[in-house]
C-alpha cells in the first residue's frame, strides 16, 4: 500500500523548513536526475543547486545554507539523515508470504512465530527460536539452539552457526557466516599446529546488519559480540572473542584481530585491520588501509601503518612523496662537497 504524505508532514518529520507549497504530495524519494512527479529529491551541498534547474521532482531536499530555489523544498541541517528518513518512511521491501515451505528442512524442537517465513532449501537445526516476522531465505542454514528476534532477515545462504544469538531487525546478507569457529591454535616443539576447541558463541544485538561475505567467528570461551546498531560491509572478517560497541560503522574488506575491543561510534575505513588483543575508544575513526597494533584512546583519529594521528600522517605521507627529489638532492650537494674537497686538497698539495 502507498504511502503519501505531505511536504508539511514530511518537514515535521525531519524538523525542517517548509520553503514554497506545504501542501505539495509526495510519495517516494529519488536522486535528483531520477524523481519525477510526486516524488522528493535532495542536495547535501548547497552548490548543487544547478542541478535543480532540470529536475522533474515535486519538491526537494536542501541544507539551510542554500538560496532560493525553482521547486517547493525542505531546508535541514543534514539533507543526506533527513533523505535517509523519508526514504525509509515510503520504501516497503517486498515481504514473503507466512508459513514454512515444503522444500524446507526444520528440526525437532524449535519454536517458529506464525509470522515467519521460511523459503525452499533453507536447512533448520533443532532446539531453534525464530521470533515474529523473521525471514529465512533460501539456502540459509541455522544450526541447533540458535535464537533470532524478530524481523530479522537472513539473506539467501547465508549460515548461523549453532547456539549463536541474534536480536531483533538485524540483516545477515548473503554469503555471510555467523559463529564459524575461531582461528586459534597450539604449536608444538615440531611445529605442527593443534586445533583449540572453540566453545563460545556470537552475539548480535538488535539492529546489526552483516554484509555480504562477512564472517564473525565464535568465541574460544565466552561471546564474540557486536553491538546495536553497528552496520558491518561486505567482505569483514571479525574474529573470536571480538567485542564491537554500539553503532560502529566497518567498511568492506576490514578485518579485526581476536579478543580485541571496540567502543561505541567507532569508524573503519575500507582495507583497515586491528591487531589482537587491542582496545579502540569511543569515537574512533581509523582511516582506510591502516593498521591499528596498540591501544587507541578515545576520540582520535589515525591513519597509515602503524597507525598514528591522522594530521602526522598527512605531513609524513607528503614527505614520502618528496623522498626520490630529496636523494637526488643529498647526491648533487655530496658530488659538490667532494669537488670542493679535492679543490681544497689540490691547493694544499701545490703550496706544500
Amino acid at each position: 500500500m502507498q504511502v503519501t504524505k505531505s511536504l508539511a508532514e514530511l518537514a515535521a518529520l525531519v524538523e525542517g523548513e517548509v520553503s514554497g507549497d506545504p501542501r505539495v504530495s509526495i510519495f517516494a524519494l529519488n536522486d535528483v536526475n531520477s524523481a519525477g512527479p510526486g516524488e522528493i529529491t535532495f542536495l547535501t551541498k548547497a552548490k548543487s543547486a544547478d542541478k535543480l534547474a532540470a529536475t522533474r521532482a515535486s519538491a526537494v531536499l536542501v541544507p539551510l545554507d542554500i538560496g532560493d530555489v525553482p521547486l517547493p523544498a525542505i531546508k535541514v541541517k543534514d539533507p543526506n539523515l533527513a533523505a535517509a528518513i523519508i526514504h525509509n518512511l515510503f520504501y516497503q521491501r517486498p515481504r514473503p508470504c507466512p508459513g514454512i515451505h515444503a522444500g524446507a528442512h526444520v528440526g525437532a524442537d524449535c519454536r517458529i512465530a506464525p509470522s515467519v517465513s521460511v523459503a525452499p532449501l533453507a536447512v533448520i537445526g533443532s532446539r531453534v527460536v525464530l521470533g515474529e516476522g523473521v525471514i529465512v531465505e533460501s539456502g540459509v542454514v541455522i544450526g541447533d539452539d540458535v535464537e533470532i528476534g524478530a524481523e530479522t532477515i537472513l539473506e539467501a545462504n547465508a549460515v548461523v552457526r549453532h547456539g549463536c544469538k541474534i536480536g531483533s531487525r538485524v540483516i545477515v546478507s548473503s554469503g555471510a557466516v555467523i559463529g564459524s569457529d575461531g582461528f586459534g591454535y597450539a604449536t608444538d616443539s615440531a611445529g605442527n599446529h593443534l586445533k583449540r576447541p572453540q566453545v563460545g558463541c556470537v552475539v548480535l544485538e538488535d539492529d546489526v546488519e552483516i554484509g555480504a561475505n562477512s564472517c564473525v567467528d565464535r568465541a574460544t570461551f565466552g561471546t564474540t559480540r557486536i553491538g546495536r546498531g553497528t552496520k558491518i560491509d561486505n567482505l569483514v572478517q571479525v574474529g573470536h572473542n571480538v567485542e564491537i560497541g554500539p553503532s560502529c560503522i566497518v567498511v568492506s574488506l576490514s578485518g579485526i584481530a581476536g579478543s580485541s575491543k571496540m567502543g561505541r561510534h567507532v569508524v573503519m575505513g575500507g582495507q583497515a585491520a586491528v591487531a589482537d588483543h587491542v582496545e579502540v575508544g569511543d569515537g574512533v575513526m581509523i582511516a582506510g588501509r591502516s593498521g591499528v597494533n596498540g591501544n587507541v584512546a578515545s576520540g582520535r583519529v589515525v591513519a597509515g601503518f602503524p597507525a598514528i594521528n591522522y594530521k602526522e600522517w598527512l605531513q609524513a605521507a607528503t614527505a614520502f612523496s618528496r623522498i626520490p627529489q630529496l636523494l637526488k638532492d643529498v647526491r648533487r650537494l655530496r658530488k659538490q662537497f667532494d669537488d670542493i674537497a679535492d679543490s681544497i686538497n689540490s691547493k694544499e698539495e701545490k703550496d706544500e
